[in-house]
């Protein structure tokens, strides 16, 4: 089964799909996903108020976080609703069951038109950055993803990229690390930063089995609203 549409927008959310077991929200950029040092109200205490009000929930919403996204970033975040889902889901992605697809746009295109990027990450967590190495160096962990470019606009490129790993910051390193960062990324060599402070980095596709329906799932989410992102719709 394949989604590909906001099913419902509330206390601004965008929700994508939502059953017994999950709840999957196309997160706009700026948001986080789980309470960080900001104090920030995270989107999954969100989802939990959201939960409350629409089930009249008594006491505490039960909410599992199966993966993040990066705060500028857009796009699709899994949640579970269950106890039942999430240890089934965690296994998913551990086992690199889920397929992970992200739209990337870039200023400079790519050496070749499509390829596979392999690179060993280091974190440096005081920067809050990950570096990409050609040769492993010690405390490094090997990255893999593919990309592809999709399509040409006025000033810039849009890539598709499919995750095989997932390193912190990996496709903003790595697409970096070819000469590509992402538009609106100055921590990974853009040169100015988006006046909202997002890049141009969406979590477009996720397909998984459902881990209770045992069906095949797949959920595309609707880029944000920018001139930018807006030339791209038609796609």
């Amino acid at each position: 089964m394949t989604l590909e549409k906001i099913v419902s927008t509330k206390n601004n959310l965008q929700i994508l799909f939502e059953d017994n077991h999950l709840i999957i929200i196309n997160k706009r950029p700026g948001d986080i996903v789980q309470g960080d040092k900001t104090g920030d109200t995270p989107l999954s205490e969100v989802v939990k108020e959201y939960i409350k009000d629409k089930y009249d929930k008594p006491g505490n919403v039960y909410l599992g976080v199966v993966h993040r996204l990066d705060r500028p970033t857009s796009g699709i975040v899994l949640f579970a609703k269950t106890s039942k889902a999430l240890p089934r889901l965690n296994k998913l992605f551990k086992d690199k069951e889920a397929k992970k697809t992200y739209w990337a746009v870039v200023k400079n295109i790519p050496p070749q038109s499509e390829g596979t990027l392999v690179h060993y990450m280091k974190r440096n967590p005081k920067q809050n950055k990950s570096y990409a190495h050609i040769k492993e160096v010690p405390e490094s962990k090997k990255a893999i993803l593919d990309y592809r470019v999709l399509k040409k606009l006025d000033n810039y490129y849009l890539l598709e990229v499919d995750l095989h790993t997932g390193r912190h910051h990996q496709i903003r390193s790595q697409l970096s690390a070819i000469g590509c960062p992402i538009k609106g990324d100055l921590k990974y060599g853009f040169d100015r930063s988006n006046k909202d402070a997002s890049i141009h980095l969406h979590a477009r596709r996720l397909s998984f089995i459902h881990p209770v329906k045992n069906e095949e799932l797949t959920i595309i989410a609707p880029v944000p609203s920018d001139p930018i992102w807006n030339a791209v719709n038609n796609l």
